[in-house]
């Protein structure tokens, strides 16, 4: 499939998230502290509720519902630690955020 347009980079604003769908994935945006932006999946994946409404400051991410925390960098979980986001590759073209969908697939952690 290669690298697809997923919106305009003024749409992902510093410390901010946005959820989009491409090629039927659920894709979480968000603007790191610093002004980077990275791709994950859009869902916790503890019980599978949308990340979007949950908390970000450009560093962490946090479920609404359980309070389980990401870090927005590297998609590592923090607590608990044992579990993690999927990343979707990304590149910024011509002021557009590029995704790659193909061959990820949202990872889903204990219970």
């Amino acid at each position: 499939m290669g690298f697809r347009t997923l919106c305009a980079v003024d749409d992902v604003w510093e410390g901010e998230m946005t959820e989009h769908e491409l090629d039927g994935h659920e894709i979480l945006l968000v603007g790191l502290a610093g002004g980077d932006v990275k791709a994950y999946q859009a869902r916790c994946p503890h019980q599978d509720v949308r990340l979007v409404e949950g908390e970000f400051n450009g560093r962490r991410l946090i479920c609404r519902a359980h309070r389980w925390e990401f870090d927005a960098c590297t998609g590592r979980g923090l607590n608990p630690d044992d579990c993690r986001l999927a990343e979707y590759p990304i590149r910024i073209e011509a002021g557009q955020v590029m995704v790659e969908t193909e061959d990820v697939w949202p990872l889903y952690g204990h219970t």
